[in-house]
């Protein structure tokens, strides 16, 4: 589905199909997703990742084998997604601050149509914003999805450990979660006594450094 800065092109033997729909920006959607702070898309839209999330996601699931990657010259390795040789077609059913239940049903409808065989659902929404299984639209697409032999992966949610914060729920949902990381990023600190000290920590080059000669270290 071409859109603005988007066409067949674009497409290969990896995308092998986008489609985008039309997200009212209104206080009525779905969820208000906080904290976004990216340009407005184009009027006529598209099926780019504007936010990153999908992509990051997509990846996660069925990114190619990368050989010497790392996070500025940290965890260096080999990355991949789950399943390599798996083909993707996404399905752009949020915009940067919303999503909507009928959009989200439609992206279901969609993917089931074009016979893909896995749904994967990155929406975790807040407690506050869950509803009965009857009203949830994931939970609704989901289950037209299973009785068409679709497995639909969702996200089980951005909040908790409190009790009644798991999202995505419905036993027909396969949900899923993570708590913890399998690896350390360590980098090297020197303070002002020039001691060298190993430290686990993320980092972006663009963030601010402080020297710790300022508080007496």
């Amino acid at each position: 589905m071409e859109g603005f800065d988007f066409d067949k092109s674009n497409c290969n033997r990896k995308l092998i199909g986008a489609r985008f729909y039309k997200i009212e920006d209104q206080e009525s959607s779905f969820t208000k997703i906080p904290n976004i702070t990216t340009k407005p898309s184009k009027p006529n839209g598209t099926p780019r990742d504007k936010v990153g999330h999908g992509t990051n996601t997509a990846s996660i699931a069925a990114g190619a084998i990368v050989p010497n990657a790392n996070y500025y010259g940290l965890a260096n390795g080999t990355a991949r997604g789950g399943l390599p040789s798996a083909r993707i077609a996404t399905y752009k059913a949020c915009s940067e601050g919303n999503c909507q239940g009928s959009a989200i049903l439609k992206a279901i409808d969609d993917a089931i149509k074009d016979g893909v065989d896995i749904i994967s659902i990155s929406i975790g929404r807040s407690f506050v914003f869950q509803t009965d299984f009857k009203d949830d639209p994931i939970a609704i697409g989901a289950l037209h999805a299973a009785e068409k032999g679709v497995m639909v992966v969702c996200s089980g949610g951005n909040e908790g450990p409190d009790p009644y914060t798991v999202t995505n729920s419905a036993p027909w949902i396969f949900t899923v979660a993570a708590s913890t990381i399998d690896r350390k990023f360590q980098s090297t600190i020197v303070l002002g006594n020039n001691v060298s000290l190993k430290v686990n920590i993320l980092i972006t080059p663009s963030a601010f450094f402080f020297s710790l000669k300022l508080f007496g270290v």
